[in-house]
């Protein structure tokens, strides 16, 4: 089983912006995000741990100007926790070993998807495409990545 920790050398390599989202709990400004627009089939790991967090599949336009999820691949990647931060009432999404901040969760998705948005930012994410994931330890997932 692999092991997904958050390292001294993860966080060296990270962009300030990636930092800034990730260890500050910051935010990337709408618009503007590396996967906002992308369609590849594939999955979104933490850029921080690796841990497999949202599958292609559960991808969707939103509007809100930041990647959109309907569900992540497993809750056991995730953890969700009370935010009030802003003058806001909000659940925050945050990777469970990495410990990465992500973005939030809100209960206006699609009905007929289990009514989520899971709206992440793209700074926290790495996208490893269908074809890279058998190489890249993510073979477990590519029954969830549409298109197989």
């Amino acid at each position: 089983m692999t092991r997904y920790t958050k390292s001294a050398e993860a966080i060296k390599a990270l962009t300030p912006e990636q930092f800034n989202v990730t260890q500050r709990n910051g935010t990337e400004r709408p618009g503007t995000g590396e996967y906002l627009n992308n369609k590849k089939p594939g999955i979104y790991v933490d850029i921080v741990s690796g841990e497999p967090l949202f599958a292609s599949a559960d991808k969707y336009e939103s509007g809100c100007g930041w990647p959109s999820f309907t569900k992540p691949l497993t809750h056991g990647f995730i953890k969700e926790l009370h935010d009030d931060s802003h003058g806001m009432r909000r659940t925050e999404v945050r990777s469970a070993h990495g410990d990465s901040h992500l973005g939030h969760v809100f209960p206006d998705g699609p009905r007929d998807r289990g009514g989520l948005r899971y709206c992440i930012n793209s700074a926290s994410l790495r996208f490893v495409p269908l074809e890279k994931m058998l190489a890249e330890g993510y073979g477990d997932y590519i029954s969830q990545v549409e298109g197989v």
